[in-house]
């Protein structure tokens, strides 16, 4: 004879209850309001070097156009330059005999950034966005928020 045994206790309800995965959903919550901003910032600091390697780059070839004929007048890298960066179009905004100030001005996700180099290699941040503080003195490139450099 075989007998059966059954249980008398019931299987627990599964799932999560209602508070669980409210609380759940407000950890979340937080965590992206703190997360996107800084990561927001991260991307934009990310993107400056194309600034600021492009513009070292033109002035070493101005540099070296001065050198082979004692002028910057008609150096090719004192031409618009519209193309050969995604978020920073490249200018020389004066140009003679013996200076120039190249620009690189920011486009897209990187409106409102203007950096400047002069044939002295001073190198200053003519604009930032609102919320990025210039530094100071204005003697190099900002590439963090507080305008550290």
């Amino acid at each position: 004879m075989s007998a059966r045994v059954t249980s008398s206790q019931s299987r627990p309800d599964q799932g999560f209850t209602l508070i669980e995965v409210m609380v759940t959903v407000a950890i979340i919550g937080i965590l992206a309001a703190v997360a996107l901003p800084s990561y927001r910032a991260y991307v934009v600091r990310g993107k400056i070097p194309e600034a600021t390697a492009g513009l070292a780059t033109r002035q070493v070839r101005m540099e070296q156009f001065f050198l082979d004929r004692r002028t910057y007048s008609g150096a090719p890298d004192c031409s618009s330059d519209t193309s050969s960066s995604k978020f920073f179009n490249f200018s020389c905004s004066s140009s003679s005999a013996l200076a120039f100030t190249l620009q690189a001005v920011g486009k897209d996700t990187m409106a409102g950034f203007t950096y400047t180099v002069n044939e002295a290699g001073v190198k200053t941040t003519a604009a930032l966005p609102s919320g990025w503080t210039t530094p100071n003195p204005n003697t190099c490139w900002a590439t963090k928020q507080d305008g550290s450099c």
